[in-house]
């Protein structure tokens, strides 16, 4: 039987900033009518604003909280609140639920509205 470590002298877990944004994007795919954004270099779009593109998502941790700030695009006619409200939360339960920091501040930019996806025509 090995006796019982005290909470205190186990060590500290530390959840870098990456995999903090690395969980959130995942999380963000998770929501209807939220696509991704493009890559940036230099404040300037790299390729399409593609809703198949994943969330970028940047994460500032400090001690036991977390902020981050995502970028996303909405699938018109959604509600752009109703729409950013929800990925907000969502984005608040998923990353507390799986890294277990307070996540303090969600700031989201929506940066492309798209038309839902067409089904493909068919040719009789």
């Amino acid at each position: 039987m090995t006796a019982s470590i005290p909470v205190e002298d186990r060590g500290e877990l530390v959840v870098a900033a990456r995999v903090v944004e690395r969980i959130a994007a995942h999380a963000a795919g998770e929501l209807t009518d939220v696509g991704g954004a493009a890559g940036r270099v230099l404040g300037i779009a790299v390729g399409g604003e593609d809703a198949d593109r994943s969330v970028k998502v940047a994460a500032e941790v400090d001690g036991d909280t977390v902020r981050l700030a995502a970028r996303l695009s909405i699938t018109y006619p959604a509600s752009v609140t109703r729409t950013t409200e929800r990925a907000r939360a969502h984005l608040r339960d998923r990353v507390t639920e799986l890294t277990g920091l307070a996540v303090q501040r969600v700031d989201i930019t929506v940066t492309a509205l798209h038309a839902p996806a067409r089904e493909p025509r068919r040719v009789l």
